[in-house]
């Protein structure tokens, strides 16, 4: 609730700017989706009471019937990660990665590097989802727990690796097209290190 103004010595005491944690932001329903987005984006949140309380810690308040049917709009699933736990996830439009991809080519980047074209999105699916990676020739094929490997997939495929030419998905797999075994082998090596607690900075 906005607490209204009467004192403007007491509200001048009240209104600290630097107290307020949470950006301003406008009560629609695109501004709430986005805040849903970033959430599940960031954190593991399993259940909608979760949610709820996630979207009340940036002051969102908002019904269950409402949060059902933002879920239900933004397309989100549960999914199991590879420690077992089933959380809420939502498939992003576009291609974020063209942008970081475009400014690693603009700086030279050496395409054996594949570091510059790693999106948080990729470090954080394959961190969750990738069980294991082999490769045969120019195709690579990822594991993953049920119902998750068309995340993986988009990761990949929106990251938008040099050599790789793009990514088909089942239920549980990932076959990745890439031009040579040589790239095979290098994103194969790349992805499983993002997955690898101890590989990752």
């Amino acid at each position: 609730m906005t607490e209204r103004m009467s004192d403007p010595g007491a509200s001048a005491t009240r209104a600290d700017p630097s107290a307020q944690a949470v950006p301003a932001a406008p009560a629609t329903k695109a501004a709430r989706h986005a805040l849903i987005r970033q959430i599940l984006g960031h954190s593991r949140i399993r259940s909608q009471a979760e949610l709820r309380e996630a979207l009340a810690g940036r002051s969102v308040s908002t019904t269950q019937a409402t949060l059902s049917r933002d879920l239900v709009e933004l397309r989100a699933t549960k999914i199991r990660t590879c420690d077992g736990a089933l959380v809420y996830a939502v498939p992003e439009a576009g291609a974020p990665g063209q942008m970081r991809a475009a400014q690693a080519v603009a700086e030279g980047a050496d395409e054996n590097d594949l570091s510059p074209y790693t999106t948080p999105r990729l470090a954080r699916w394959c961190a969750d989802l990738l069980v294991t990676a082999e490769w045969s020739g120019g195709q690579l094929v990822l594991r993953t727990p049920a119902a998750s490997a068309q995340l993986l997939a988009s990761a990949v495929d929106d990251s938008m690796l040099p050599g790789v030419l793009g990514c088909i998905a089942g239920d549980d797999t990932v076959l990745v097209i890439t031009r040579s075994e040589e790239i095979a082998a290098r994103v194969a090596t790349h992805l499983l290190a993002l997955a690898d607690p101890a590989g990752r900075r």
